[in-house]
């Protein structure tokens, strides 16, 4: 029927010589209109010599009209429906559609097990940079304030010096930021006793070996000025008590039996007594000996007051730190946001975690001869460590490798010029570990790198003092990111969250973050969208506080309010 629609459409302009088309004749749908009796002729011999040409031919035939008129097999004057035409413009824009996203999907399915490693290099594909990179995104969504500072005008408490229930003395143990935990601490049982606080000692330990006193490194006429109202604090043990040495180390002049976590209640039923009677007493040890949920609202808020304004670090430490704070934010010569990386992967920390890392054989075997010396009880005869690293990895208990920082990082959408400030010890594994964080991000610096050698030697006689000084370049930044836990990490996000909580700080999942790792079928795409939504409200705003929750990392309840 087809080809007679055609002759009738044709018959009053076809020239007198034309041959008629013949109804069998599989080439009919390609005649023109004005095809001559030698073009069909023509036609023939070609089909006679490809004998393909025949069967395909006519296998068209059979298609739907809308197909046939779509790949120019119908003759286009050939009347059709409406309907015909709306199909054939949806097929076309089906076949469009499916050309223009074949990349996309080929690119996706065949994506890299996350990023491709060339020797020691990481290359990861870039991932286009969010809006709030540089900034917390839920910043708008609180209204808390801080709300522990010195009440101007307070009139003070405090008994007289006569009246005091007698004098206390501790020794703050470990690094900088367990130290300004033990004094924050040491204030507030002064208080809850009623009692006058000696100035603490900073106490030399076997890892830290320094021997720096609280005045090479805090403030400390302010210090006293600014809790005179709360605790009396004086600067040396009392002239009238003549053997000094004997409180160091004399058991009748210590209280060594407090638990940790103790409670109010605990230190004025057996402390207090002791002192009362003694009129001076030694408390040691004194690491984490003050619980949290278990004293009162206003002591936690002692204890926020401490640390978030009566703790100042000596004046040319803070002026140093500027420095490098504006160094970090000009090394380009425009005004850049920078980040501090707080990357804990010293070989103590790894030994100390009982993780498994990728490495040679001959650094396994040197770490387990480590360990064995370090932590023997522990390590026992290391049958049982295989099973306890995996576990403690799938439970996000294990420090983060440079290399899988500098994934999460990407991943997140800060690109290859981020400017990174690095606040770690020496890295185990050396250059060769830091490698790829480097090499994907090359603008990463320490203190050492950013300052002078002349200003650093200034600062290398007290160990606390270059502590201090990273200190507060990861507080000044502008996005600070964790690795692993510790006193370090939780003194700044808290302090973060205590000063603005626009302030961005990331603090990976861990957990997720191993089993993203661990997937062999999880390719780059896959592992941003989980990172990018995991992460998405981790970024160090307060926090609604939950029994045993650490107030160093977290002062919401006690020591801030409703805006």
């Amino acid at each position: 029927m087809a080809e007679l629609r055609h002759s009738a459409s044709m018959g009053n302009r076809a020239s007198a010589g034309s041959s008629p088309v013949k109804r069998d004749d599989p080439s009919a749908p390609f005649v023109s209109a004005g095809g001559a009796d030698g073009g069909g002729r023509d036609r023939d011999r070609d089909r006679d010599k490809d004998p393909h040409r025949a069967p395909f031919a006519s296998s068209v035939l059979h298609l739907p009209p809308p197909i046939r008129s779509l790949l120019a097999l119908e003759d286009p004057r050939v009347s059709t429906s409406t309907a015909y035409r709306i199909l054939v413009a949806f097929l076309a824009f089906l076949v469009l559609a499916g050309l223009l996203s074949l990349p996309s999907l080929w690119s996706r399915l065949n994506a890299p097990y996350l990023c491709r490693k060339d020797g020691i290099v990481l290359h990861c594909p870039r991932v286009k940079e969010p809006p709030s990179l540089w900034e917390n995104p839920y910043s708008a969504t609180t209204s808390w304030k801080p709300c522990a500072e010195r009440r101007e005008g307070g009139i003070s408490d405090l008994p007289s010096e006569n009246e005091t229930n007698g004098y206390i003395f501790i020794h703050a143990e470990g690094g900088l930021n367990q130290q300004r935990i033990a004094i924050c601490n040491a204030v507030a049982v002064a208080k809850i006793m009623g009692a006058t606080l000696v100035l603490p000692v900073l106490k030399q330990d076997q890892i830290w070996k320094d021997q720096t006193k609280f005045e090479d490194i805090f403030d400390v006429d302010h210090f006293i000025e600014y809790l005179k109202n709360d605790v009396r604090i004086v600067r040396d043990i009392p002239e009238w008590f003549a053997d000094k040495a004997e409180l160091f180390t004399s058991i009748r002049r210590t209280v060594k039996n407090i638990p940790k976590y103790a409670s109010a209640d605990f230190y004025i039923d057996n402390v207090l007594p002791r002192i009362k009677e003694k009129k001076i007493m030694a408390l040691k040890p004194f690491v984490d000996r003050l619980g949290y949920d278990n004293v009162p609202p206003e002591i936690n808020r002692l204890r926020c007051r401490v640390n978030y304004h009566a703790l100042k670090f000596l004046p040319e430490i803070e002026e140093m730190a500027d420095k490098l704070a504006a160094r970090m934010r000009n090394r380009t010569g425009n005004v850049n946001p920078y980040m501090a990386l707080h990357l804990r992967f010293e070989k103590g920390m790894v030994g100390l975690s009982f993780c498994d890392f990728v490495g040679t054989r001959e650094e396994k075997a040197m770490m387990a001869a480590y360990r064995q010396k370090e932590w023997p009880r522990r390590y026992k005869n290391g049958s049982h460590l295989w099973q306890l690293a995996l576990q403690k990895r799938k439970e996000g208990r294990c420090p983060l490798e440079p290399g899988e920082v500098a994934v999460i990082l990407r991943a997140m959408g800060y690109p290859k010029e981020t400017q990174i400030y690095v606040a770690s010890g020496q890295v185990y594994g050396g250059k060769n570990r830091m490698a790829p964080l480097r090499n994907m991000f090359p603008n990463l610096v320490t203190k050492e790198e950013l300052a002078s050698k002349e200003e650093i030697d200034h600062f290398r006689k007290h160990v606390t003092s270059l502590a201090a000084l990273d200190f507060l370049v990861c507080l000044k930044s502008d996005v600070f990111v964790m690795t692993h836990g510790g006193n370090f990490a939780k003194l700044i996000i808290g302090a973060r969250r205590y000063m603005g909580h626009r302030l961005k700080s990331i603090k990976p999942d861990k957990g997720l973050m191993s089993k993203s790792f661990g997937d062999p079928y999880m390719g780059w795409a896959s592992f941003v969208e989980d990172v990018v939504i995991t992460h998405h409200t981790r970024t160090g705003l307060p926090e609604e506080t939950f029994p045993n929750y650490d107030i160093w990392e977290n002062p919401l309840t006690p020591c801030m309010c409703r805006a």
